[in-house]
């Protein structure tokens, strides 16, 4: 939408099986394929000049972890591989703030902060990081590459819902009954999008900018979401221990039915410190728009609710 709206021809990458709705009346142009599958790549990029990279397995579970790793970092490798040989102008590659480090103070990270793949928390951050990395070694070799790095983002239109939609979502039905102690930086979703613009324009080439606002708990958040959605906030705060035993005992249930676990424990680890982030960088250099969270907030659940995910 970003894209289409500042007047550019838009052709989109999805495989057969994806869930489309999103491009539902959007006039782009769609290239079948899988960034799995390198040969699909080679025509679904020719005569392109600009590639935004956002494909990825955005999951905290997955009772398959080589699949993310097969799309996260294969697939980048198989996407960038193929954009260095049509000679394509421009790469945006879509990481994570889930590259980066945070400081033991509890101070925000930014963008000098790598965080070494024997230390990151679960697979999914695990896989960015090399993806990250593998993306670095293409602008080594003359790719011009920029990283963006975003937040959680919030809003409308997350149709999966991503994991930070997911937490929006189980407060709206009502499964979010008590939090835990620890923080994320929030961000409109629509401003990652301008963010991505604005990096393809101003980035500097093999720099990383994160793409993020407000540093918030999660009590801050649900209450947020309780402003605006008409519901009462939880009271109870979860001790560390028992959120990890809850994350051990869902994550089992899962294993057996194969179904997402209602308490990912990839995330109760990473939760034992707040996920702080500092977008100073991105505004400075980008111009990065800090809209406000509360209005993204508000179109968040009116899109859930409105879209059957919640009543």
């Amino acid at each position: 939408r970003a894209l289409l709206d500042s007047g550019a021809a838009v052709r989109v990458l999805t495989r057969h099986e994806s869930d489309s709705r999103n491009l539902t009346s959007l006039p782009v142009e769609t290239a079948y394929g899988d960034v799995r599958d390198i040969t699909s790549l080679r025509s679904a990029l020719q005569g392109c000049d600009t590639l935004y990279h956002v494909a990825a397995h955005y999951s905290l579970w997955t009772p398959r972890p080589d699949d993310i790793y097969a799309t996260n970092v294969q697939g980048t490798t198989n996407l960038l591989q193929v954009a260095l040989e049509l000679g394509i102008q421009k790469v945006i590659y879509t990481s994570s703030v889930a590259t980066i480090g945070t400081p033991d103070d509890g101070s925000p990270g930014d963008e000098t902060m790598y965080l070494a793949p024997e230390h990151a928390i679960g697979h999914y951050k695990r896989s960015k990081i090399l993806a990250e990395q593998a993306a670095l070694k293409f602008c080594q070799q003359g790719l011009p590459v920029v990283i963006v790095n975003p937040a959680a983002p919030i809003g409308p239109w997350d149709i999966k819902p991503t994991p930070t939609g997911k937490i929006i979502v189980d407060f709206l039905r009502r499964k979010m009954p008590a939090y835990v102690d620890t923080g994320l930086n929030l961000v409109d979703v629509r401003d990652v999008a301008r963010g991505h613009l604005l990096a393809a324009q101003h980035g500097k080439i093999g720099e990383r900018y994160i793409l993020g606002c407000s540093n918030m708990t999660l009590r801050e958040i649900l209450v947020l979401a309780a402003e605006v959605s008409g519901l009462a906030a939880p009271l109870w705060l979860v001790p560390y221990g028992l959120a990890m035993t809850l994350g051990y005992v869902c994550e089992g249930v899962a294993y057996l039915t194969g179904k997402p676990p209602l308490v990912p424990l990839a995330g109760v680890r990473m939760a034992r410190r707040p996920m702080y982030f500092t977008a100073q960088k991105a505004v400075r250099e980008l111009g990065l728009p800090q809209s406000p969270l509360a209005e993204a907030m508000r179109e968040a659940v009116h899109w859930f609710r409105t879209h059957g995910y919640a009543s």
